[in-house]
């Protein structure tokens, strides 16, 4: 067994030999991130010892908690057995092919009959956006090519992914994306061009606009809309219960396939099985990746409904080949691991915890808002939820970076890991929480706010 070097090796050298994602690497340099060495249930322990709750949940993929002993067991038990071998045309494995069968049983009431295995959120995306291209091709439509999808939506980072995903700093660097991507309007109550707080008159202003864009390009131009049924990192954007459904709506009577990209709402993160199941509708689609495993292995499924299955196992020759995958599609491990995570989701009642304690997280943050005027926003459903920090309530204006950092800092030093992006605080603490946690991220977060507005 390699040994582990010592703390002063590790801190010394962070951040100057490796790059980290969504950062900036002279920032890293200059400011390290912190350093964790260690996690037990719904805790994390830093490289001196400190003890923090993760309300980030991994990142947003922790549903079971850091120990998940089931999990844990099952991908050693199948490393003993048989750690690797591929699943590309002729051969497969067992755990795999059980795998497929575990989540066409949790995903019956989303009509998802079958699944393309994956190494993770971006790569489930990407096989999306390709097949439901090619499915389109397959039925004698091919100039059905392009995507919609929201702005402030998030779909990973690959140049598919990236191309719809509806925030600039995620394209910008990377340009020209993918042509033949249009974004609509995000279901933001607290800032939009709908000027409306209602958020009905958003969702029906979304949907009104869906229809004007299909009518100047045509129908018969576009293969795809995707959306997270509730938007995870832009912001923990809640849509009205309506916006789904009429996005649904339009994309049958249209002939577009609706991708409903669960990569982060899956498995009870909203409090429900998905976000689709959430909002009542049946995509033709559905992204998974992060809690499939836990977060113990990196894996991800696209989801496939009957009728798009179908449309591929019947075409002949080529056009419905799959001229895709990833070495680590199918992965036995992983695939251990997501049985394990799926049967412990089921036995422990995640799901319906995560709905509880969502409630006492919503009415937690409601309590700070009403104390700190920084606080501008609060939005949540489930146990995934954000602050939207400001430095002015009547002008909405943003909190800046530096106190954004303080709250961070203070937070952590009261003992609730955080996640800050731009001015939005986001919490997405493990599924099996309980209410004394809840208490616990609410007290280090009031401790945190009084140093953001000290820092002003």
């Amino acid at each position: 067994m390699t040994e582990h070097r010592d703390s002063n090796f590790i801190i010394a050298n962070n951040a100057r030999y490796g790059w980290h994602p969504m950062a900036h690497p002279g920032d890293m340099q200059k400011n390290p991130p912190r350093i964790v060495t260690a996690a037990e249930g719904v805790e994390v322990i830093d490289i001196d010892g400190h003890r923090l709750l993760d309300a980030v949940g991994g990142l947003w993929n922790v549903s079971l908690g850091h120990s998940a002993p089931s999990v844990k067991q099952a991908m050693v038990d199948q490393i003993g057995r048989m750690a690797f071998y591929n699943t590309f045309r002729g051969t497969t494995n067992d755990r795999v092919i059980e795998l497929s069968v575990a989540l066409r049983e949790f995903f019956a009431p989303e009509g998802m009959e079958r699944a393309f295995f994956t190494s993770g959120g971006s790569d489930s995306v990407e096989t999306a956006l390709r097949l439901a291209r090619q499915y389109q091709r397959i039925i004698g439509q091919p100039e059905r090519t392009r995507f919609f999808s929201l702005k402030y939506g998030y779909h990973g980072t690959h140049f598919g992914g990236a191309s719809v995903n509806g925030m600039n700093k995620f394209r910008r660097q990377y340009e020209p994306m993918l042509p033949g991507c249009h974004h609509l309007p995000a279901p933001y109550t607290y800032r939009n061009e709908f000027d409306s707080e209602d958020a009905a008159v958003i969702a029906r202003g979304i949907a009104a606009r869906f229809e004007a864009e299909i009518a100047f390009y045509g129908a018969d131009t576009i293969a795809a809309f995707i959306m997270e049924p509730v938007l995870g990192s832009g912001g923990v954007l809640v849509p009205h219960e309506t916006l789904m459904p009429l996005m649904r709506e339009i994309c049958t009577r249209n002939g577009i396939l609706m991708i409903a990209d669960e990569v982060i709402c899956g498995f009870g993160r909203t409090g429900a099985e998905s976000g689709s199941r959430l909002w009542g509708v049946q995509p033709d689609m559905m992204t998974t990746a992060k809690a499939l495993t836990n977060g113990f292995f990196p894996m991800g499924a696209t989801l496939i409904s009957g009728t798009i299955a179908e449309a591929f196992e019947t075409a002949s020759g080529a056009d419905g080949t799959l001229s895709h995958g990833y070495t680590n599609s199918g992965h036995p491990v992983g695939a251990a691991a997501a049985l394990a995570t799926l049967a412990a989701v089921k036995a422990q009642g995640v799901v319906a915890n995560a709905a509880a304690r969502g409630e006492e997280l919503r009415a937690a943050l409601e309590r700070l808002k009403q104390k700190h005027e920084i606080v501008g926003d609060v939005r949540g459903k489930g146990l995934m939820a954000a602050l939207e920090l400001v430095s002015d309530r009547a002008t909405k204006k943003p909190l800046d970076k530096g106190p954004v950092q303080a709250l961070f800092d203070a937070t952590y030093e009261a003992g609730v890991m955080v996640r800050t992006s731009g001015n939005n605080i986001i919490i997405s603490p493990c599924l099996v929480v309980e209410p004394a946690d809840i208490d616990r991220i609410e007290a280090a977060l009031d401790t945190g706010l009084k140093a953001a507005a000290n820092a002003r």
